[in-house]
């Protein structure tokens, strides 16, 4: 008799969250699909392999368009269409980094132009450089004192943070403002420590920005290894940098962001799921984002493949430019707000392919109680963290306009040895990390689109 009343207490907690025992067997059905049939670990090999990596404005990016333009009918979609997209061209070029000691000659270093910089116009700028560990130490400087230098800024991504995002949002700000700062006080280049968890001379691209009314002066970065050791050479003599780099901006160019639906059985409003398209143009971009990309194809072919009747229409969304300008994600929502699309939610994958950890919600509290009340479903699959309230950076136009937006979570702690590195590259993918990713953002939308 206990055992009895147990159950039927335990169906009727699950039932009061919106969820039955037919959701834990179509959670079931799900994973085996995908861990067993998924195609989204053999389409990530096809496009690092064969496109690569997948810069805003380059041709290798208008191949990956047709490619997910296929892969997307591929997968069953009732609809599939390109969405027009201005996206800002920059363009890296040949580009060298060099030190000279007091009483030594010139050595290379292994640096990468940081996204959106300006170069040097293919000529050498050299000056002494002057370092700094933080802000505080930055705004001691007085112009005198940078004027014609080489500003160095040596902070360090924190090892304390058990939740990398985090140390790397802590970290980000010396990448958005190194140039500007450095120009403010009359300094010719600015050089950063990579925004990397790891330790190594591996050095890290990523978006910068100018302030208005400063003068665009080069930024670059270089691995964790050589920000140390230059950390200790500048302690005893006087270091000389010459930089060289052909990077800039070439203006803007039409492109397209990558849409792909199944109707909706009931009515038209909409739930999204998303990564974006475009990658930086060192490595292969396979984490940073084809993962999303091919686990949110992976999501409507699994509910193509099994047959699953969605209420709401399941749209895939491959947004383009989101590294260097959030193009695609801004133009989403214009359209969405234009046409006055309903839209319930929308899911992003864009933090790496590795084992799913948790899905993060940016929503009321409402909607993120209810989705919270669904987490035993989870668990079985090594999903677990429903608190964090954020969502992916394609998603904000939407969430701005008051949509509930989420974004996925996986085990972060290998993300930023790899982060827009040469080193993000098929290889360092896990099938069954990238699937079970992709298990947990089709089990959270099936919940979503019968439910809401």
């Amino acid at each position: 008799m206990k055992k009895i009343l147990g159950t039927s207490l335990l169906l009727f907690g699950m039932a009061a969250f919106g969820q039955t025992k037919e959701d834990s067997v179509q959670f079931s059905k799900i994973s085996l699909e995908v861990l067993n049939n998924g195609k989204g670990y053999n389409d990530l090999r096809e496009l690092t392999k064969n496109i690569g990596h997948r810069l805003s404005g380059s041709e290798a990016y208008e191949k990956s368009v047709k490619w997910a333009e296929q892969k997307l009918r591929d997968a069953g979609a009732d609809k599939v269409w390109l969405q027009e997209v201005m996206i800002p061209v920059w363009v890296r070029g040949k580009e060298s980094l060099h030190i000279k000691t007091s009483n030594g000659g010139w050595k290379s270093l292994k640096m990468l132009s940081l996204g959106n910089s300006e170069g040097t116009g293919g000529k050498d700028v050299s000056g002494e450089i002057i370092m700094v560990k933080s802000m505080e130490e930055y705004e001691k400087l007085s112009p005198e004192q940078v004027k014609d230098k080489i500003l160095f800024f040596n902070y360090a991504f924190k090892q304390s943070f058990i939740e990398t995002f985090k140390g790397y949002s802590d970290a980000a700000k010396y990448r958005t403002t190194a140039a500007s700062l450095t120009a403010k006080k009359g300094g010719k280049f600015a050089i950063i420590r990579s925004l990397s968890s790891a330790f190594d001379d591996v050095p890290h691209t990523g978006a910068m920005r100018y302030e208005d009314n400063v003068v665009k002066v080069p930024a670059v970065a270089i691995g964790s290894s050589t920000a140390d050791e230059l950390e200790v050479l500048l302690k005893n003599q006087k270091i000389t940098a010459k930089l060289n780099s052909n990077c800039g901006m070439k203006g803007e160019k039409l492109s397209h962001s990558v849409i792909g639906e199944i109707t909706g059985k009931k009515d038209q409003s909409v739930i999204v799921v998303g990564g974006h398209l475009d990658s930086w143009d060192v490595g292969e971009g396979a984490h940073d984002d084809g993962a999303g990309i091919v686990q949110s194809i992976e999501v409507l072919r699994t509910f193509k493949k099994l047959g699953l009747q969605n209420n709401h229409t399941i749209r895939v969304v491959c947004f383009a430019n989101e590294e260097n300008g959030v193009k695609g994600g801004v133009q989403y929502g214009k359209t969405v707000k234009e046409k006055n699309e309903k839209h319930l939610f929308a899911i992003e994958s864009d933090a790496g392919g590795f084992a799913p950890r948790g899905i993060a919600l940016d929503m009321d509290d409402t909607k993120r109680k209810q989705i919270q009340g669904w987490s035993k479903l989870f668990l079985p699959y090594g999903v677990y963290n429903f608190e964090e309230k954020f969502s992916g950076t394609d998603l904000y136009p939407l969430h701005d306009m008051g949509i509930p937006a989420a974004e996925l979570m996986p085990d972060s702690q290998r993300y930023f040895d790899i982060h827009h590195t040469e080193e993000d590259t098929f290889e360092k993918v896990n099938r069954r990390e990238l699937l079970l990713g992709a298990v947990a953002m089709t089990q959270m939308i099936y919940m979503i689109d019968k439910n809401w």
